[in-house]
């Protein structure tokens, strides 16, 4: 697991994937960034304050859209969440914007699974959960977006504000939300920034926990599952 900001970890994640061995690399403290081969049987790179762009501040991020190109086309099951879907994104060809127009996504998204979700390996399970009208609910929290899908990915799910929520391309799946965060988490973000009432995200995020947790829970459960599949039989990386 790749770790990119101190206040950004792994969280519900640590429970919720259940007995699989994690090895935590934080790459803010200077931890060197393995290579694909290097990373085990599967791959979790998670968010960060940063932008997907932002060298500069955050040195190891060349090093981390290597390792997500090198792993999603040499089939390693990988997850991206937040930063880690945009740094996929960007590493396999699309491209991400720096405060996109619409603004910030703070407190919970309604996440709108498309046809292509269901039935998918990893976030099939949570696809099955939604509502009616195909919907979940997910904690957010960016203003940086994916723009254009890397050629070849798959379109999973968007949300009124963003349209590219969740895809998958080669072997690794990207997601824009942040289905690991707890209320204390979010409030701490939400803290963090002058532009989000706090009060309210924590309301929202209370009004449905009970939905919000069990999908975040199946997303994580679904993407261990996977990866010890792929560990024990390779022909299953076809999803």
């Amino acid at each position: 697991m790749i770790q990119s900001s101190p206040d950004v970890h792994l969280d519900l994640f640590a429970d919720w994937l259940g007995d699989v061995d994690l090895r935590v690399v934080a790459a803010f403290t200077g931890e060197p960034v393995p290579l694909a081969d290097q990373v085990g049987d599967g791959l979790v790179v998670l968010g960060g304050r940063m932008s997907a762009h932002s060298d500069s501040d955050a040195p190891w991020l060349p090093e981390v859209r290597a390792l997500l190109a090198d792993a999603s086309t040499r089939g390693v099951p990988t997850l991206g969440i937040c930063l880690g879907a945009q740094l996929l994104a960007v590493a396999r060809g699309g491209r991400v914007q720096v405060a996109a127009p619409p603004g910030r996504e703070a407190g919970l998204a309604d996440v709108r699974w498309r046809p292509e979700a269901v039935g998918d390996t990893v976030v099939g399970p949570v696809a099955a959960l939604a509502d009616d009208r195909h919907r979940t609910p997910q904690p957010s929290m960016h203003a940086d977006a994916v723009v254009d899908l890397p050629r070849g990915a798959v379109w999973l799910a968007s949300s009124p504000m963003y349209p590219y929520q969740a895809f998958r391309v080669g072997s690794a799946w990207g997601v824009q939300f942040h289905p690991e965060a707890s209320a204390a988490t979010l409030r701490a973000w939400a803290d963090g920034h002058d532009d989000v009432d706090t009060e309210a995200v924590l309301a929202a995020y209370a009004a449905r926990a009970d939905e919000v947790t069990a999908a975040g829970r199946a997303l994580a459960q679904s993407f261990a599952v996977h990866v010890r599949t792929v560990a024990q039989e390779p022909e299953a990386l076809v999803v």
